[in-house]
Formats: structure tokens, C-alpha cells, sequence
């Protein structure tokens, strides 16, 4: 599920970035909020799917619930700042 999220979130990235190339980027901090949430939700999704992988020695150590809970308040800062950018 946590790959189907991130495939999700990068070709939404993409189609915004179709969007410009065809229409243009008249608000640019739209465009630039709206692929940069795309882009920094998939990163920390990969982050989760790392902390989360049984395979994973590293964190071994840290339960699931830990890794979500940091992967949802990592989200609300992101679209904090990301709605902040959008004036």
C-alpha cells in the first residue's frame, strides 16, 4: 500500500508538471507548492517504508506505530509550511 502511495504521489507530480509545460504557470507558487507537496509526501512515504521493512537492521528497534506517528506529523509540518508558501 505504502508503494501504490508513492507511485500515487510522484505520477501527481508529473501530470502537474505536464500541466505547466501545456497550460503555463501564470501563480508560480501554486505550481511550486502543489509539486513540491507531491514530491516531499513521497519522500517521507519512502522514509515510512524504510523504518517500517522487517528486513531493515537499522531500526529494528523503533515499532511501527513510532515510524507512522513521525511519517503523520512530518505531513502536517510539510502542508503547514506548503499552505504558508501559498500566501
Amino acid at each position: 500500500i505504502i508503494d501504490l502511495y508513492i507511485v500515487f504521489a510522484v505520477v501527481t507530480a508529473l501530470i502537474q508538471i505536464a500541466y505547466v509545460a501545456v497550460v503555463g504557470s501564470f501563480p508560480f507558487n501554486s505550481f511550486l507548492s502543489g509539486v513540491l507537496s507531491c514530491v516531499g509526501t513521497a519522500v517521507l512515504a519512502v522514509s515510512l517504508r524504510i523504518q517500517v521493512n522487517k528486513e531493515n537492521k537499522e531500526f529494528k528497534d523503533l515499532p511501527p506505530e513510532r515510524a507512522f506517528a513521525d511519517f503523520v506529523l512530518c505531513n502536517l509540518v510539510l502542508h503547514l509550511v506548503i499552505m504558508n508558501f501559498l500566501g
